[in-house]
């Protein structure tokens, strides 16, 4: 596998890792209802970001295509979770894995473009 496609399957991974540890964990928290939205896109995040991963890690043709979809998704999580990072710790880190993996998303986009 090439070491590009490698970076960008370990940054969808660790996003997927990131957003259900999130997900899961905003389950726990005092306000549930106040994390509704973050449960949301972090399950819908770590959904696409797994499609991507074994697309791209099949060599699938298609997974290109989801790679610009990937990214607003992981940008939408990320913006998500920002909103709580100052006072809890999980969505922090999820914000962060977002970021990245919006950013290698975008980065395969332009190379194959």
């Amino acid at each position: 596998m090439h070491a590009q496609n490698q970076s960008l399957l370990d940054a969808l991974n660790a996003c997927i890792a990131s957003c259900e540890h999130c997900a899961s964990a905003c389950l726990q928290e005092p306000n549930v209802q106040m994390m509704a939205r973050c449960i949301q896109l972090d399950r819908d995040c770590a959904d696409i970001c797994a499609l991507t991963a074994r697309l791209l890690a099949r060599g699938s043709e298609h997974a290109q295509h989801l790679l610009r979809e990937c990214a607003e998704v992981c940008k939408a999580c990320g913006d998500e979770c920002e909103k709580h990072a100052a006072h809890i710790e999980h969505c922090r880190e999820c914000a962060e894995a977002c970021r990245r993996c919006e950013e290698a998303c975008r980065q395969a986009v332009s190379v194959t473009a």
